[in-house]
């Protein structure tokens, strides 16, 4: 899921301001210097990194070195992670002027919810794929660790986040994008990755208590992202396409897509011996009633991003972050069709599944090699070009001269 670079307003952040703690202001403005507009959208790289590695390991088919390879991506998300974690408490350390201004920016904001994103699906593919090289007890720890805070900072988002724009910014209906489902998708991604720590909590009470939490969440997330879908739809039909570099966005819409498909896939594998009759086994039911028609509306929407992204293509639509939008809502759509397959028994959702892993791995590679380009160039870490001065308003003056 990704993001754009800058925030689309222009803020105070652009310009240096003094730091009360040294009144000299230069040595201080340039520590940490490149670090100034690293913003929260960072964050979707790790997601993105992730997904391939979980993607590929529930995937049906079974090639020498694929699981081997899997292990080796998720070991470099973790390793993004780390940085990325590092270099955003430098952020807010060094440059915490820019940093609120990101946390007022309605553009900037919603991205947020991909820290908690990233936590989680780095804590998910410790126990898919990250075992196989640390250890199973060292993957459950690691796992239930980023899942409590990931969990922790998803909430958060999905509360503080829209919060702020409707009581601070009061951003207008027609400017909504896919980025704002950002914040409200993370605990649907809490939902779809938590059922994987029930077997290793105590029998009864404490594992139909994080069972039914992360059905909760899966609650949470869905019937907010069934709130502002219409918005990102009528902003489609009422005011044409989005800006090129925000097209690769429309990708986002499959995230909530597939990670509920997932999410119910999980649900039904867990819930029989977890939570009694007849509601354990009623799980499997709502993964195939749900599942089905949810992932015949993500093949349409990818049907209709594709068309989007392809026309900006051909528009002159260069890169940006945002194109790690074509990863992480991709894979979501891999697991919940692996999902589908489980729960279903047909083949068409194994084929499928392989088809999608094969685009995820491809908008993989495009993004993960612009953006080392980008950082070697220092393109990606540059701030954004200023904004055009206001007009000046007319006078009485300077109208009537204007007539003559």
């Amino acid at each position: 899921m990704v993001t754009v670079a800058h925030p689309s307003r222009p803020t105070e952040s652009a310009r240096p301001h003094a730091d009360p703690a040294h009144p000299e202001g230069a040595p201080r403005a340039h520590r940490f210097a490149a670090l100034r507009h690293l913003g929260p959208n960072w964050y979707a790289s790790v997601m993105g990194t992730a997904a391939v590695a979980t993607a590929g390991a529930v995937l049906p088919v079974r090639l020498p070195g694929l699981r081997t390879a899997c292990t080796a991506v998720w070991s470099l998300s973790l390793t993004l992670l780390g940085v990325l974690l590092v270099a955003r408490a430098l952020h807010w350390r060094h440059h915490r002027d820019q940093a609120r201004a990101h946390l007022r920016d309605p553009a900037t904001a919603p991205f947020y919810g991909c820290l908690a994103m990233a936590l989680l699906a780095v804590g998910a593919g410790a126990q898919a794929v990250g075992r196989d090289w640390i250890g199973t007890r060292a993957a459950v720890v690691l796992d239930a660790g980023l899942f409590t805070a990931g969990t922790a900072v998803a909430i958060a988002a999905a509360v503080a986040v829209p919060y702020l724009l409707t009581v601070r910014d009061r951003v207008a209906p027609l400017e909504a994008t896919p980025v704002w489902l950002l914040p409200v998708v993370a605990p649907m991604v809490s939902a779809a990755v938590g059922p994987a720590l029930v077997a290793h909590l105590p029998a009864g009470q404490a594992r139909q208590t994080l069972l039914l939490t992360c059905v909760a969440m899966f609650g949470l997330s869905l019937v907010a992202t069934l709130a502002l879908l219409p918005l990102v739809l009528g902003r489609l039909l009422t005011t044409g396409t989005l800006p090129l570099a925000l097209t690769p966005t429309l990708f986002l819409v499959l995230g909530p897509l597939g990670q509920s498909t997932t999410a119910v896939g999980t649900f039904a594998d867990v819930a029989p011996g977890v939570v009694r009759a007849p509601y354990g086994h009623g799980f499997g039911t709502l993964a195939v009633l749900y599942g089905v028609p949810v992932m015949g509306f993500a093949l349409f929407w990818l049907v209709l991003a594709a068309a989007h992204v392809l026309r900006a293509r051909r528009r002159g639509m260069g890169f940006t972050m945002t194109w790690w939008a074509f990863t992480f809502p991709v894979g979501t759509c891999v697991t919940g069709a692996v999902a589908l397959a489980r729960h279903t028994g047909l083949l068409v959702y194994d084929g499928l599944a392989v088809g999608l892993c094969g685009l995820l791995a491809t908008g993989w590679l495009a993004a993960a090699t612009h953006t080392v380009r980008g950082l070697v160039s220092g393109a990606l870490l540059a701030a954004p070009p200023a904004a055009p001065p206001a007009p000046r308003p007319a006078t009485a003056r300077t109208t009537s001269g204007a007539a003559r």
